[in-house]
């Protein structure tokens, strides 16, 4: 599965060179997916660097849970995900990831992923699989009276209004994502803030493969995108500026119906709670109006002395 070109393998190679780059087009983002077997459950995957000189935790993310895939019976769906962000990676480096079978029922997978890079374990991820069957169905209601997105400002517009980076370094930083930004809830209201709350459209810059579990990883990979970004959003603070010590610590997702990742999502978050420099945020997402999957995540939103 995700097989790329090796083309587009030596154009990740001269992108993280510099270790500033991130995919920009779906070619290099199926590229970085597409994992290399090192040995028997050890899986190699390229890392396509960052802007802010450590790996992008959706890519880890994304990665590792391909990595699962490759373990597992034909017809079993990932279905669940829980894992934890132990170390900042290391930007331009390989990463290897190692899965431990735990078990294989009459119906379920269950795998369990470690990801490491120089002899360093920077990430560790439990998640299950499940064949599809019929049962009962029902799903929340896709909020109301948001904008299309062909109505919706490009995100990285909006960001590079709000914050010391410029529009275009943002766009860099997300690059074969496009995102819209709908709305978020960062004006004051009175006697204090509204709960913190944001949503975003977003898609695949352009037409990915029809292979299910590549759009599970995307999808995998975009849900890292803003999700920790909404717990800041009531307080006069920019996120991840100089004032701030940004880090993602856990991320929780369930696949809940299948959905594209090259059409557009929204991206419904908030923000329960924020306290001793953690904040807390739920997200979901939504394809053609159905309820798609659903995320949680903690991470830290440490204030810096900046003096």
């Amino acid at each position: 599965m995700l097989r790329s070109s090796s083309s587009s393998q030596s154009r990740i190679r001269r992108r993280t060179s510099g270790g500033n780059a991130v995919p920009e087009t779906v070619d290099e983002l199926i590229a970085i997916l597409d994992l290399q077997q090192s040995a028997e459950n050890v899986f190699v995957g390229q890392d396509a660097g960052s802007a802010r000189q450590r790996v992008f935790g959706g890519q880890v993310l994304a990665q590792a849970l391909t990595a699962a895939y490759r373990t597992v019976p034909d017809g079993r769906v990932a279905h669940s995900l829980g894992a934890y962000f132990l170390r900042a990676g290391i930007a331009g480096t390989p990463i290897g990831y190692t899965v431990e079978r735990t078990r294989d029922g009459a119906n379920f997978s269950a795998r369990r992923v470690v990801a490491a890079q120089v002899d360093r374990v920077i990430f560790s991820m439990v998640c299950s699989f499940h064949e599809m069957e019929p049962g009962l169905d029902h799903a929340d209601a896709i909020p109301l009276d948001v904008p299309p997105p062909e109505a919706c400002p490009a995100l990285s517009e909006v960001l590079g209004a709000r914050s010391r980076r410029a529009t275009e370094a943002w766009r860099q930083e997300w690059g074969v994502l496009e995102t819209r930004f709908a709305s978020d809830t960062s004006m004051l209201a009175p006697g204090g803030f509204r709960d913190a709350a944001m949503k975003v459209w977003v898609r695949a810059e352009r037409t990915l493969p029809d292979d299910p579990k590549l759009h599970q990883a995307v999808l995998a990979y975009a849900s890292d995108l803003t999700l920790l970004a909404v717990s800041t959003v009531p307080h006069p603070v920019e996120f991840g500026g100089p004032g701030m010590q940004v880090a993602s610590i856990d991320h929780s997702m369930w696949f809940h119906r299948p959905a594209r990742a090259d059409q557009w999502l929204l991206y419904d978050q908030v923000s329960p709670s924020a306290s001793a420099g953690l904040g807390f945020s739920f997200g979901r997402l939504f394809a053609d109006g159905r309820l798609a999957a659903s995320c949680a995540q903690e991470g830290l939103i440490r204030l810096v002395d900046q003096a």
